[in-house]
C-alpha cells in the first residue's frame, strides 16, 4: 500500500521543501498532494508544476499552493463503484500513476498506485480448484494441479495476482482434491490478499461449489468465477465493464475456434436436393474459456450442496430469458490440462521472465 505521508505536503510549505520532497521520490511516482490545515486536498504538485511556477516568477520561498494544480484527479471513497472504475481507467490512459481516494471531507483515505493496482473492480472472485488433474499424473498424484509450479510459481498464484492487480479483494478458492495443501498454501497472503479456502464435501460440478462463497448479504452484486488452472492475460476490467454496460446476467469469456473441413460441403433441402456446394469451407466458433462473470442472483439461484456444471447453469439462464453475453479473450490463454500444455506454459513464462530481465 502506498504510504500517504510520502505523497502529501501542507499548502503553506515553501516550494523548496516540495522540491526536496519530490527529489526523495526519484525513481517512483513524483507527485505530492497538497493539503490545507484541515487535511483537505486542494491540489497536486509535480516537478513540472514547480518548473512552470518558477518561470512565472514564483520564488522557492513562496508556499507550494502557488504552484499546485487545482484540477487534480481523485476518487470518492464512497462514490459509485462503477464510476470509480471508469475514472481509474481514464486516469491510467492519461498517464496518471497515483490516484488519491478522498472521503466526504476531501481528506485522503488511501492512494492507489496504478502501476500496481490498475483498477478497483467491485466484484468478488471464486477460483475453482477441486479437480484431480488426472491428465497431468504423476505430477498431480501428490500435488493439486493449481499448486503445480510454472517457472517457480504456483499456477493459481498467477490468477490471484491478476485479480489483485484488478483491485479485487474478495477471493475464494473452492477446493476438494488434496484440499489441505491449498489451505496451507493460502495460510499466508498472496499478492497482499487474504484468500479464503472452502472445501466441497462431495463433487459439485464445474460451478456448483461457487454457491458456497456467496450469502444473501454478499456485498458485491457480481462475482467472477474462473478455473484456477488457467494462465491468461484477459482483462478482467474490460470484461466487467462490458458485463455491466450490457446489463448481463452472465458474461462468458470466449476464444475463437476455427474448424477447416478438407472436403466440399453440400447443403440440401428436405427432399435431398442440393441447394449449394462449398469447397473446403472454414467455420469459426466461440469456445468457452472457463472464465465467467455472474450476477449474484444467478449463483444464488442454485440449490446449496447440489451438483451443477457451468454450461447447465448458463443454459438455464438462457431458457428463463436472461441475458448472456460473450467476451472475446485478447491475449494469452492456456488451459493447463495436459503435459504438453504444462510444458508450453512453462516455456512461455520463462520467455517472459527473460524478456523482463533484459529490459
Amino acid at each position: 500500500m502506498t504510504d500517504i505521508s510520502l505523497h502529501t505536503i501542507n499548502a503553506d510549505a515553501p516550494l523548496l521543501e516540495a522540491l526536496a520532497r519530490l527529489n526523495r521520490l526519484s525513481g517512483g511516482p513524483m507527485t505530492l498532494f497538497v493539503q490545507n490545515l484541515g487535511g483537505r486536498v486542494t491540489g497536486s504538485v509535480t516537478d513540472g508544476d514547480i518548473r512552470r511556477a518558477l518561470l512565472r516568477g514564483v520564488c522557492v520561498t513562496d508556499p507550494v499552493s502557488r504552484a499546485m494544480n487545482t484540477s487534480f484527479h481523485a476518487l470518492e471513497a464512497h462514490g459509485d463503484a462503477h464510476e470509480n472504475v471508469l475514472r481509474l481507467r481514464d486516469m491510467r490512459l492519461s498517464g496518471i500513476v497515483l490516484a488519491p481516494v478522498l472521503d466526504s471531507e476531501g481528506r485522503i483515505t488511501e492512494i492507489i498506485d496504478l502501476r500496481v493496482t490498475a483498477s478497483r473492480l467491485p466484484i468478488g472472485a471464486v477460483l475453482m480448484a477441486g479437480g484431480k488433474g488426472e491428465r497431468l499424473r504423476p505430477m498431480t498424484l501428490t500435488t493439486p494441479k493449481p499448486l503445480l509450479k510454472i517457472d517457480g510459481k504456483a499456477i493459481i498464484d498467477y490468477n490471484v495476482e491478476a485479480l489483485a492487480a484488478a483491485g479485487v479483494t474478495d477471493v475464494t478458492v473452492i477446493a476438494r482434491y488434496l484440499a489441505e495443501q491449498l489451505y496451507d498454501h493460502f495460510a499466508r497472503p498472496i499478492a497482499g490478499l487474504n484468500v479464503r479456502v472452502l472445501t466441497e464435501d462431495k463433487p459439485l460440478g464445474t460451478i456448483g461449489g461457487a454457491r458456497m462463497a456467496l450469502s444473501r448479504d454478499t456485498a458485491t452484486e457480481h462475482t467472477l468465477v474462473m478455473n484456477s488452472d488457467l494462465l491468461t492475460t484477459v482483462s478482467f476490467e474490460d470484461m466487467y465493464l462490458r458485463h455491466v454496460e450490457e446489463n448481463a446476467d452472465v458474461s462468458v469469456a470466449v476464444l475463437p475456434y476455427t474448424l477447416s473441413v478438407p472436403y466440399a460441403i453440400l447443403s440440401t433441402d428436405n427432399n435431398g436436393c442440393v441447394t449449394s456446394i462449398e469447397e473446403k469451407p472454414t467455420y469459426t466458433y466461440f469456445a468457452n474459456a472457463g472464465i465467467y462473470i455472474f450476477r449474484n442472483t444467478v449463483l444464488l439461484s442454485m440449490a446449496e450442496d447440489t451438483h451443477m456444471d457451468a454450461t447447465d447453469l448458463i443454459e438455464s439462464v438462457i431458457s428463463r430469458g436472461g441475458k448472456v453475453v460473450c467476451h472475446p479473450v485478447n491475449g494469452t490463454w492456456i488451459d493447463i490440462g495436459a503435459p504438453a500444455d504444462f510444458q508450453r506454459a512453462s516455456e512461455m513464462m520463462r520467455h517472459h521472465r527473460d524478456l523482463s530481465a533484459r529490459r
